[in-house]
């Protein structure tokens, strides 16, 4: 039996709510926000978005695989099947069955290309989730 997971209807290639949501949240916080989210953008042709709960999604297709949230003190760059996802330098916080995400708070280094490589591998993720299905 293969695997369920998550899809999410009205995901489209470019999501004006998602420009208006990136320009409501000014400051580092928001130039954070807006730079791993295009970050994700740029995974694939595919790549579809939308807002949920708040919050911009990007998908394959309907497929869900990362999001960015933006809070008083900090942003998080979340991925929906995190705990499956490979994490070396160990960026990755939370112990629910599925999710994880990246703490960024301004002015505290990370580690980009380790961020990148989870954005990348959050999208090789969702692709063979999606092919197997």
């Amino acid at each position: 039996m293969k695997d369920a997971f998550l899809r999410f209807d009205g995901a489209v290639e470019r999501d004006p709510a998602i420009d208006a949501w990136m320009r409501s949240h000014d400051g580092e916080l928001g130039d954070l926000a807006r730079r791993w989210f295009d970050a994700m953008r740029r995974c694939g042709d595919e790549v579809r978005e939308l807002l949920h709960d708040g919050c911009p999604v990007a998908c394959l297709g309907d497929a869900p695989f990362g999001y960015v949230n933006v809070f008083t003190a900090h942003m998080n760059v979340g991925f929906f099947h995190g705990a499956s996802l490979p994490d070396p330098a160990r960026l990755l916080k939370g112990t629910g069955k599925f999710m994880r995400h990246v703490q960024l708070k301004p002015g505290v280094s990370i580690d980009d290309a380790a961020l990148n490589r989870l954005i990348e591998a959050a999208y090789a993720d969702i692709q063979a989730r999606v092919e197997s299905s």
